[in-house]
């Protein structure tokens, strides 16, 4: 392929993932409720996501090649954050999302993808399902 229409490839790719879950999430924010998101549907999407990107990264792939998944990561998160809020387990989803990373020793991206990708979504799923 050409570099550029792969360019443009790239970059048309990031721009529909940085939308993607725009019309959802607006849905549920003018309504007001979550009802009808699945919870556990939603993370396994994003554990999937987490689990290809660390893959990715791992792998020392180029970032083009991976860089709309931090986005759709990030959407997932704030849809994951109103079901929280809308279902009123804010407070102990903050609590365990804040107190994780002090307890593991890591903090930031790094450590969520790092070593301990399988224990932060195992902690994820117990914490948002209960």
């Amino acid at each position: 392929m050409a570099p550029g229409l792969l360019d443009l490839v790239h970059l048309t790719t990031w721009a529909v993932c940085a939308v993607i879950k725009l019309p959802q999430l607006v849905a549920v924010l003018r309504a007001g409720s979550a009802w009808g998101l699945s919870v556990s549907s939603l993370l396994l999407e994003l554990t999937g996501f987490l689990v290809f990107l660390r893959y990715q990264i791992y792998h020392g792939y180029p970032l083009e090649t991976y860089l709309e998944f931090p986005v759709v990561i990030a959407q997932d998160v704030i849809l994951l954050s109103c079901i929280m809020h809308f279902s009123g387990k804010v407070r102990r989803a903050c609590f365990y999302a804040l107190m994780y990373p002090l307890k593991s020793g890591r903090f930031g991206l790094c450590g969520l993808f790092g070593s301990s990708l399988h224990s932060s979504c195992v902690i994820i799923f117990c914490v948002l399902l209960l």
